[in-house]
């Protein structure tokens, strides 16, 4: 099932001197339960591409379908509750709430989703027990290592069962065995709950994981291969 389709995207910046052409004409799709990882050189647009994929940011030029969705047709209330519904974010900086815990900051979507309490900490104890933190559930931010911290913002990114997952150079701050262990944890919840990923990533342990590799230069597709 065809979960994102990207229409000849490209998004240029205009300061008052130069136009930046960040990305250039770019046309994917993407289907449900894929494993994918966007490359490239830094300036070649992978961000940019994830965070208009994201709602984050507005195309220039072209459109973005999610689900038979154009964002581009979505008021800003209505985007805001569309990404909250369907898109789950994981960042570089973790970007965890420091005064909740562990289990408050998994929970945090589905309280503004408005779960029953029964079901919400049903999903919150499921999924920081795959993420391998369900003892430390009632720990801050500022208790957890990195590795521990990125393993939350994946349990959070994956609380209201989304229809897919952006990472956007998840691994940067990691060390090696936090980064295996943390897409060991990734991949095994795409594959059980067949939630697409899409990595922004530098880091060819990631590119080792996923199943289809997109590489961008200068904001145009140069390969788009599947393992």
């Amino acid at each position: 099932m065809k979960v994102l389709e990207i229409k000849d995207v490209h998004k240029i910046y205009n300061s008052t001197e130069i136009s930046v052409h960040a990305v250039n004409g770019v046309n994917l799709n993407f289907e449900a339960g894929e494993f994918a990882a966007i490359v490239g050189p830094s300036g070649s647009g992978k961000t940019t591409l994830l965070n208009m994929i994201g709602g984050l940011d507005k195309p220039t030029e072209g459109e973005i379908i999610i689900n038979n969705t154009n964002l581009a047709n979505l008021k800003s209330k209505e985007l805001i509750d569309f990404r909250m519904r369907n898109i789950g974010f994981v960042f570089q900086a973790y970007n965890l709430i420091p005064v909740l815990t562990a289990k408050e900051n998994v929970e945090f979507i589905m309280n503004l989703q408005k779960w029953a309490k029964s079901d919400r900490d049903n999903r919150t104890y499921e999924l920081l027990k795959a993420v391998g933190l369900d003892d430390r559930a009632n720990n801050r931010p500022s208790q957890l290592s990195g590795g521990q911290q990125q393993r939350v913002a994946v349990a959070r990114a994956l609380a209201s069962k989304p229809m897919f997952v952006l990472a956007d150079e998840p691994t940067a701050n990691l060390d090696s065995k936090s980064t295996e262990k943390l897409l060991d944890i990734m991949e095994g919840l795409n594959r059980k709950e067949n939630i697409t990923f899409i990595f922004s990533t530098h880091d060819q342990r990631v590119v080792n994981k996923a199943r289809r590799v997109i590489t961008l230069e200068d904001g145009k597709i140069v390969e788009d291969n599947v393992k």
